[in-house]
């Protein structure tokens, strides 16, 4: 049994500082970025001038020094605000992390620093159109030429790749010794040639928009290759567990957004003379809401901790739990807080209406619910597959 995870000092002054200066931007600034077709660098910039986009990076690098706890209360709390930076998942906490922990000493000095100050941003490239959650279905393949790597493949809906310089790209080598194609992770520059992008319509309203890949014969040099060729599937999700517990980070800041939202709302709307979250039909759905996403945050906490610690496996169970359970959470607190206004509910004053669509996300993205019952069912109560 694992002790239970509650937050350090360090770590409760880092939520405070955070969430002013969420305070400062908040919804109604993510609002007209998304509506001006813009990005937040504003946002950006600033969490970066105060250390916040590289805490889980090494200190020598230019990093915090700290983990995926320290990102991911970041990051919730950035949501919490109204003002989420879902780029934040993708380039210091998959990629960072990926090339912190296995590349090599170049490609460390090339991308760390530039991840941390927030000068840099890298994409992440895995779901492909016919793979779906399968990651060993994965089509894009890598093939030696000489000393370079040739890549062939497509992606989509990989986040953020316009403002990327470059994308950390999932393709398949062959493993000489059996036969048998193997992941491997590629950094793909984002003037590589053949190397095209298309964006893809989404009713999603967000800042980071989501593209089609096609990789056409990319040439890329030897040391375009992160980690070790042998690695597989450990690198892979030395990046997916910190994206599991992001993931559930992004969706704990929207549920509690939404839920804040609620509780102000029920406390100063009144109908016949008493305001309306005095009674049980409003207040309980919205108590129930903040008991889920407490829940839900103790796990993600949990995971947190054990994949700092370098507890892979255990790491992986609770990554993917937190996520589960963030995510419900989310799409719960957001309906809630959607019913408990009404029609204000969908209106723009309140930010509320465009969550609907978001919170659905959480529920897909970056692995289904399904998926993460099948992984639970198999790893963790051992029972038989049905793939």
């Amino acid at each position: 049994m694992n002790a239970p995870v509650l937050e350090t000092e360090e770590h409760q002054a880092l939520r405070a500082a955070v969430a002013a200066l969420g305070k400062r931007y908040g919804r109604t600034y993510m609002t007209r970025v998304v509506r001006e077709e813009g990005h937040p660098d504003e946002l950006w910039a600033d969490a970066a001038k105060l250390g916040y986009l590289g805490v889980n990076l090494p200190e020598e690098y230019g990093g915090g020094g700290g983990g995926i706890a320290e990102l991911s209360i970041v990051l919730e709390e950035l949501g919490a605000a109204g003002s989420p930076l879902l780029m934040m998942v993708v380039s210091p906490a998959i990629c960072g992390t990926v090339i912190a922990r296995f590349g090599t000493e170049a490609q460390k000095q090339t991308w760390l620093p530039g991840l941390a100050d927030g000068s840099r941003t890298m994409a992440f490239g895995i779901t492909e159109p016919d793979a779906g959650s399968n990651s060993h279905r994965i089509t894009t393949t890598a093939r030696r030429d000489g000393d370079d790597w040739i890549l062939t493949g497509r992606k989509v809906f990989i986040s953020g790749v316009d403002i990327a310089d470059a994308t950390l790209i999932v393709g398949r080598t062959e493993d000489a010794r059996t036969g048998k194609l193997k992941p491997c992770l590629f950094i793909v520059p984002r003037d590589a040639p053949g190397f095209a992008r298309h964006r893809i319509d989404m009713e999603l309203q967000a800042p980071e928009k989501q593209f089609e890949l096609v990789l056409d014969e990319v040439r890329l040099p030897s040391d375009a290759l992160v980690g070790d060729e042998d690695a597989g599937l450990l690198q892979l999700f030395a990046g997916l567990n910190p994206e599991r517990i992001m993931t559930a980070a992004f969706s704990l800041g929207m549920a509690r957004f939404a839920l804040a939202q609620a509780v102000e709302y029920a406390k100063e709307r009144s109908v016949w003379k008493s305001p309306i979250g005095a009674h049980q039909a409003i207040a309980h759905p919205l108590a129930q809401s903040h008991i889920e996403i407490e829940l839900a945050r103790l796990m993600m906490q949990k995971a947190s901790r054990l994949y700092d610690d370098g507890d892979d496996l255990g790491a992986g169970e609770a990554a993917n739990m937190a996520k589960f359970a963030a995510a419900d959470a989310c799409v719960k607190a957001v309906d809630q807080a959607v019913h408990t206004l009404g029609g204000n509910g969908l209106t723009k004053e309140f930010g509320l209406a465009s969550l609907i669509v978001a919170s659905r996300v959480a529920r897909i993205a970056p692995v289904s619910r399904e998926m993460i019952l099948n992984f639970v069912s198999h790893q963790s109560l051992g029972l038989p597959k049905s793939y």
